[in-house]
């Protein structure tokens, strides 16, 4: 996978559990963290903030390390690996977090557009 693509990603499943954590976890203590994006022991100078509850502080920080070690040069979606490197609880869990944060983000688009048309 290119550094170009790894950072996409990371920032990406970054946003994802962020804005799940924003709604979901509105009144757990959150920790506020940067993470030095590091592919490959290349340093990347690439910083990512968060500000998430632990457990999902957790789920980042498992996505992120699967994400350094997808051993394939054309990742492909998660969800159609043939050699799929997150265990099935995980996996079934982000994808809930994907699915919940996919609909907001939806959700806020159209809005966005009817409230440009006024």
């Amino acid at each position: 996978m290119s550094e170009d693509k790894f950072i996409h990603d990371t920032k990406t499943v970054l946003k994802f559990i962020q804005l799940y954590c924003d709604e979901k976890h509105k009144d757990d203590e959150k920790h506020s963290g940067v993470e030095h994006l590091n592919y490959q022991n290349k340093d990347l100078h690439v910083d990512v903030e968060y500000h998430l509850c632990q457990a999902c502080q957790e789920t980042f920080t498992y996505s992120y390390q699967r994400l350094q070690e997808c051993p394939h040069e054309q990742k492909p979606s998660c969800r159609k690996c043939p050699n799929p490197c997150y265990e099935k609880p995980r996996w079934k869990h982000l994808a809930s977090i994907m699915r919940f944060s996919g609909m907001k983000l939806g959700l806020l688009k159209i809005r966005r557009l009817f409230s440009k048309s006024k």
